[in-house]
């Protein structure tokens, strides 16, 4: 027998929790690593039922994919979308497709999309696995685009493991190859190392907040419990380490140069430019949005980092032997690390800023530098791809006399090479450099800025050394050697690449303000 009470309570409308649980998913928002994921799946399964010999329609497909999902960022350039949000707060959101997110997802889909270029016409010479490899790389790009919308520590380090769990198996595609198997294993080993220590950091950091949304974190940082201040210090500082380990600062850099040679060239050239974005957007986001209290804390250790890394990378390249095998990707791949140090400048002067809107232009001073360096290192990457279909050791010598046999791809090389230098026709490199130039002067960093200097100074000496050797008359040996390089049918997709970068960098150094005023979305 029922009481009236529980009549009463069984009749009336039941509360509809479901509806305070379940979000709205904005699919627009999410559309650029989503339609990457997608690719990637449809690439998977088509390989299941393709011939061999049709195996090169996987590419097309990838590249069809990619291109697709770089087109999906057109209807987001002009408003700031958000999903995943809190129920209960909806500023604390998981994904939000602001105009930094835009820009960095535009600069990994672009560069994904030059390394497929790159790749298509490879893949055979090098006997790669048609099917695993534009799988990997898809999947992989998919994890790079959704790191710089991520909002909360928990998709943050998803996202970073997407896009770096495939990159390992990239590295050590090639079967039976003793530099890519050490390649891989040494890349493996210090990427997890990285990602222990971050999520160690990042659960130092939960407990003292309460929080994984970055926008809860840093206000709850502002009057953590001084009995676990310690312990969110400690948090920020491993996070920060995490980090450094993925954006190749020194210390942490070792694994660069081995994997960088033992992987192949289009795969170097896709770690070179779209993981280092993932790293420093992961580092932008816990710095400017998550630790903006503890600037204190890593204001100081970016500087720092940034100029052992400048220093340690330029000293390296300067040591490379122009005749030792693989000695222009080793070059590239120090550059690659020197590189790194200048666009951790404009992040420490973010710790040093008076007000939110000087943080974000400085952090708008590493965007722009990254646009510039994925551009022209990109480019420096497909002719090394190039060269190295005829010369497989790829040493610098080997690129003596390159004008003479190929003008068209020497031409490019050198204005890459003049552009990472910072020297004229390179107009974007030079104004990139200067812009955060100025970043470290504004904070008071002005030691930084000297350090810079002098290393901007220092590495003019290796780039031009190698800018050289293009336009000197080849060896008698090396000439009778050059019919080979005749073969350019199958290497259209990688001259597009080389004419894309190069024309992006033309275009760019026309208009360098522009890039400039694109980068400089607002964080806060």
């Amino acid at each position: 027998m029922t009481t009236p009470t529980a009549v009463s309570l069984a009749s009336a409308p039941a509360p509809d929790l479901a509806a305070g649980l379940v979000q709205s998913v904005d699919w627009l928002a999410v559309a650029p690593p989503t339609i990457a994921a997608v690719a990637g799946l449809a690439v998977l399964v088509t390989d299941l039922f393709l011939p061999e010999r049709k195996k090169p329609l996987l590419g097309w497909l990838a590249i069809a994919g990619l291109a697709l999902a770089a087109l999906s960022l057109l209807p987001l350039v002009h408003g700031d979308r958000a999903t995943f949000c809190l129920t209960s707060d909806a500023h604390a959101c998981s994904y939000t497709a602001d105009t930094f997110a835009v820009v960095i997802q535009f600069l990994v889909l672009g560069g994904a999309l030059l390394t497929a270029l790159l790749s298509i016409s490879g893949i055979e010479d090098l006997k790669l696995p048609a099917g695993e490899f534009w799988f990997l790389l898809l999947s992989s790009a998919a994890g790079a685009a959704l790191l710089p919308a991520s909002r909360d520590l928990a998709t943050l380090v998803v996202a970073l493991e997407v896009a770096s769990l495939p990159a390992f198996a990239l590295v050590g595609l090639r079967r039976g190859d003793r530099l890519s198997s050490e390649a891989a294993l040494k890349f493996f080993l210090s990427s997890v190392t990285a990602t222990a220590v971050m999520l160690l950091g990042v659960s130092f950091v939960y407990a003292a907040t309460g929080s994984l949304h970055l926008s809860r974190i840093a206000g709850a940082l502002t009057h953590v419990d001084p009995r676990l201040d310690t312990l969110a210090r400690a948090g920020v500082v491993l996070t920060l380490v995490g980090f450094a380990f993925k954006t190749a600062a020194v210390p942490f850099h070792f694994w660069v140069p081995d994997t960088y040679v033992g992987a192949p060239v289009p795969v170097a050239a896709y770690l070179s430019v779209v993981g280092k974005a993932v790293g420093f957007s992961g580092l932008i986001l816990v710095t400017v949005l998550a630790f903006p209290s503890y600037a204190d804390v890593w204001g100081p250790a970016v500087a720092v980092l940034a100029a052992l890394t400048m220093t340690a990378g330029n000293v390296a390249a300067l040591r490379q032997r122009p005749e030792r095998a693989f000695s222009a990707v080793r070059l590239l791949a120090w550059s690659s690390v020197a590189q790194a140090g200048y666009l951790l400048v404009p992040i420490a002067a973010a710790g040093y800023a008076d007000s939110a809107k000087d943080a974000s232009r400085a952090i708008g001073s590493t965007v722009a530098y990254a646009l510039m360096y994925a551009a022209v290192n990109l480019g420096a990457f497909a002719v090394a791809a190039l060269v190295a279909r005829t010369s497989p050791a790829n040493r610098i010598t080997d690129y003596r006399g390159l004008y003479a046999a190929r003008p068209a791809a020497a031409l490019a090389l050198g204005f890459f090479l003049l552009c990472l230098a910072g020297l004229p026709p390179g107009v974007i490199g030079l104004f990139a450099k200067v812009t955060v130039f100025s970043a470290a002067v504004d904070a008071g960093l002005g030691w930084l800025a000297v350090v810079m200097a002098l290393n901007v100074v220092v590495a003019l000496y290796y780039y031009l050394q190698w800018t050289t050797v293009l336009f000197r008359a080849p060896e008698p040996a090396a000439a009778a050697a050059t019919g080979p390089v005749t073969r350019v049918a199958r290497a259209a997709p990688l001259t597009v690449a080389i004419g894309l970068a190069a024309v992006l960098g033309i275009a760019l150094s026309g208009a360098p303000q522009l890039v400039l005023r694109f980068a400089s979305g607002s964080l806060l």
